[in-house]
Order: structure tokens, then sequence, then C-alpha cells
């Protein structure tokens, strides 16, 4: 093996380790402190959205009212998970994720990071209706939804997790699984706040929620300004095409966002001004050169 990828991958198995130890459960006032902004201010409208999509749902609390097989009533008991149990959890999503390197480019992280955002991305903040607080992807229609095609590889990956620690809700896990892709791909360190419930299909958002790929600014302003976010925050949000790749048979388009798309860098926008675009000659929908779309 060559000198530079053996120093590439120790170097990203201490930054695994690293990011495993700093695995943080957020306490409550983390989500109710304000945000800090790197540039200009957003306008004062900006919701707080980051508590649905990055954290919250926790008003159902975290007690698990665990029956084991057979069990009386007198015998079931109440199971409330501790930092030091979802951080078992956590590790063993990072432990999946070095051992499995049979997906895209290597790695099930971006899939995963996809799967918490389209879990999370059907939040609506003025009937508070979808969001990751459901994990309602399990269940058709949702999960047959054009958006959501591929997804069935991250919910799959996920399941020797859940067999393993029955008392994490799907939300939870899910959620839990996106903030570790983010820091086991060499990202910044993302509070965790448990609290999720799992609902049945009647809670199963409506189709169109989601953004699609082939349309231009004022659709994303309408997706994303339905769950409370501005200019700046969905800037800030598509920069995760920084990681992973479009297939042909989900989007209709091709290949890696960057260079890199197991590692969460901002070669995304770097790339985006930096590079000398061309269209890509091929016989699908109009892209250029890496999956920068036409909008």
């Amino acid at each position: 093996m060559p000198m530079g990828s053996v120093i590439q991958q120790l170097s990203r198995r201490a930054t695994r380790v690293t990011a495993r130890k700093a695995f943080t459960i957020s306490p409550h006032h983390a989500f109710c402190q304000g945000r800090r902004y790197y540039s200009s201010e957003p306008n004062q409208k900006s919701s707080s959205a980051w508590v649905w999509l990055t954290g919250a749902g926790a008003a159902v609390g975290v007690g698990f009212y665990f029956k084991s097989q057979g069990a009386t009533p007198s015998t079931s008991h109440i199971f409330i998970p501790t930092k030091e149990d979802y951080q078992k959890v956590y590790n063993e999503v990072a432990a999946l994720l070095e051992e499995k390197d049979d997906y895209d480019d290597g790695s099930y992280g971006p899939v995963l990071l996809r799967l918490a955002w389209h879990a999370s991305g059907t939040y609506d903040k003025d009937t508070g209706t979808g969001g990751s607080n459901g994990a309602t992807m399990r269940f058709a229609p949702e999960s047959g939804y054009g958006a959501n095609v591929g997804l069935v590889a991250a919910r799959d990956f996920l399941e020797p997790v859940k067999a393993k620690f029955p008392w994490i809700s799907y939300s939870d896990l899910w959620i839990l699984a996106g903030v570790c892709a983010i820091q086991e791909m060499q990202g910044p360190i993302i509070p965790y706040r448990p609290g999720r419930s799992d609902r049945d299909a009647v809670a199963c958002a409506p189709d169109g929620r989601l953004p699609n790929a082939t349309k231009g600014a004022a659709h994303l302003r309408e997706i994303f300004g339905r769950m409370g976010f501005n200019d700046q925050e969905i800037v800030a949000l598509s920069g995760a095409h920084a990681l992973g790749r479009c297939h042909t048979d989900r989007t209709g388009f091709t290949g890696p966002w960057t260079f890199s798309p197991t590692v969460l860098t901002n070669d995304f926008y770097r790339l985006l001004i930096e590079e000398e675009w061309q269209w890509k000659k091929w016989d699908g929908p109009a892209q250029v050169g890496l999956s920068k779309l036409p909008h």
C-alpha cells in the first residue's frame, strides 16, 4: 500500500477515536442559547428550527418501557438510558462504518447522514408535522417517495444496531447515526439530544417536502422556509453536499460532489468558485463536471 494511503488511514483512525471521545449529550440549554454566525447576521425571522432538525423532539423524555420476551406486567421495568448507553450505540455505529466498506467510495457515512437529513427535512414549523420525531420512513408511502430512493441501504445498515440496543427508538438512532457519520468523517463535534419517539404509518409526512435536485433557488427557499430556515442557513446546510454522490437511479444525475466524498470539508463551495466548469458529455440530464447541478 502506498505510504500516502497508509498515512491517510492512520489520520482518519485517529480522528475517529477523537470523535468518539468527544461525543456529547447536549443539555437542554444548549438549544436555547443564541446561535453564532460567521458572516452577516440573518434577519430576526429565523426560527429555532435547529431544535427540531439536529437535536430535539425531547418532549417525550428518554425513558424506555422495556418488556422482555414473555415478561408479565410485574416483571416489566423502566429503562432510563444514560450518556454511557448512547455512547455505546455511537461506538457500534462507528465500528460498523469502519468495518463495512462495500458502499459508495468505501463508506456508508454519507448515506447515513442523508437518512438523518431526509428524516428531519419533512418538518413543517406551522403544523408541527414531519421531522425527525417518528422515523416514519420505515413505512409506505414515505419509504417509496422519490426523494427517499436508496435510503433503504442506510436503514438496513442500522438494523443490527437497533437489534443490539432495542431500547433506542429508530428516531433517535437515525439522528445519532447522522451525528456519528459527520464526526467520523472528520466533521465538527455535534451535540446530540435524545428523546424522540417512533410513530406508525399514519404519521407519514406528505410527499414533496424534500428538495428537488432539478429546481432552483426559489424552490429551496420554499422547502427550507417551511422548516424555518433563512438563506444563510440554507447555504450552510447545503455545504453537506461535500459528502456522497449522485446516482442515476435516484436523482438522474451521477458522480461525487467533490474529490473527497467521504471527508467533510468546505470543498463543495470552494470548488464551485475555483473550478472551471464544463458541461458533462453524457446521455443524462444537464450537469457539469463533478455533480454540480444546472441550477
